[in-house]
């Protein structure tokens, strides 16, 4: 099934963006079935469910109205998306709690999840990998059981159904940001090649198992998050204008540009397959540049938080805790408006930013695919530069 969406083309000399429109892209994101794979990016109750890890108020208070697993004040990209195709929510395969139906997919997304393997210090222990082996045995019993009793199709995904899904994934942020605790940036960009021929092991080996639709997602700009700042921001000649840190997002891009090296790799070696590579870190980064313009109000502080303007952020309080603070009590309260902030709690999107992102994405203006159709012509897109020209 071929994804009729933009295209733009990545030019090797820089990081400039220009974009090809095509025909009608968001009618074309449709399949009966979404696997995802990733981070708390779009974990959407996976880590909660797996290593029973706390995700409480204010979490989930503006859409679900209580804590849902998502590590955000309501939905997340996924959750538009899946919006957009007319399917439900997706359920995270390690959640057996409320009779959950996988029959439109699921979700191996878990917060905190690597793409290297996990260890001993991981707060995720459901790495990429281990992701991707869940996955394989979740179809093999799946199709079992519905060899045994084809009743169950009403709760689980048909074989047709698995060759026809979209598989998703958004991970790779975290490797990134546990690098620079421990490694110079030249070291950090030298671990991009191994992180993605990890990668490429695990879509290789859904291929295997007749995955045949991949929706691939970049990584954001990780300089730019308030928990980044806060930590190795401190140096103003180590940020931009936007007060987003260099070296973390200069990483984010050169992660992208070898992701994207994948992506066209990949395309070379499954022809018959349909790979979309998505743009996040430029909608993202013209989100916080152009704030403003999209009805926000403060594109880098965090709403929930402690410690007041510029960040929001204290590393000692996350965010709907109340500890004690230089010897006085302090909560890490949420923002009275949740839409006009960007950022939630220093790590991870609001929804509003959350919804913005992914209308962006169903334009298709962001998105590169093989299927390019008929194409009205060039469509200058935003200008982003490398933060180590600067």
């Amino acid at each position: 099934m071929a994804l009729k969406v933009h295209m733009f083309q990545v030019l090797a000399a820089t990081t400039f963006l220009i974009f090809l429109p095509i025909t009608s892209p968001a009618a074309n994101f449709n399949f009966p079935a979404v696997f995802n794979f990733g981070d708390s990016n779009s974990d959407t109750g996976g880590l909660a469910a797996g290593v029973a890890f706390p995700v409480k108020p204010p979490n989930g208070q503006t859409y679900f109205l209580e804590p849902s697993g998502r590590f955000c004040d309501g939905r997340l990209i996924i959750d538009f998306l899946m919006n957009a195709t007319d399917l439900p929510f997706l359920n995270p395969y390690l959640d057996s709690v409320g009779a959950p139906n996988f029959q439109t997919g699921c979700n191996f997304a878990a917060g905190g999840a690597t793409i290297l393997p996990a260890n001993a210090a991981s707060t995720c222990p459901f790495s990429f990998g281990i992701q991707v082996a869940q996955f394989v045995r979740f179809k093999d019993q799946v199709l079992e059981l519905l060899a045994k009793d084809k009743k169950l199709q009403k709760y689980l995904p048909s074989e047709q159904s698995f060759r026809q899904a979209l598989y998703m994934f958004d991970v790779g942020q975290n490797d990134l940001d546990g690098a620079f605790y421990s490694k110079s940036e030249d070291q950090v960009l030298a671990l991009i090649e191994i992180l993605l021929t990890e990668l490429e092991t695990g879509i290789e080996r859904l291929y295997s198992e007749g995955a045949r639709n991949f929706w691939i997602h970049n990584t954001g700009p990780l300089g730019c998050l308030p928990r980044i700042i806060a930590k190795f921001g401190t140096d103003a000649s180590k940020i931009d204008q936007l007060g987003c840190v260099n070296s973390h997002n200069h990483a984010a891009n050169q992660f992208n540009m070898q992701l994207h090296d994948l992506y066209t790799k990949f395309r070379l070696k499954f022809p018959e397959a349909n790979f979309t590579y998505v743009d996040i870190f430029s909608i993202k980064f013209n989100l916080i540049s152009n704030y403003s313009q999209y009805g926000f109000k403060q594109p880098i502080a965090a709403c929930c938080g402690y410690g007041g303007p510029p960040l929001n952020f204290d590393s000692r309080i996350a965010c709907g805790q109340t500890k004690v603070i230089n010897g006085s009590s302090a909560t890490a309260n949420p923002c009275n408006n949740t839409a006009e902030y960007v950022n939630w709690d220093g790590n991870h999107y609001t929804e509003a930013a959350n919804e913005h992102v992914s209308s962006q994405i169903l334009t298709g203006n962001y998105s590169e695919s093989p299927v390019l159709g008929d194409y009205a012509g060039y469509l200058p897109g935003p200008k982003f530069f490398d933060p180590k020209t600067l």
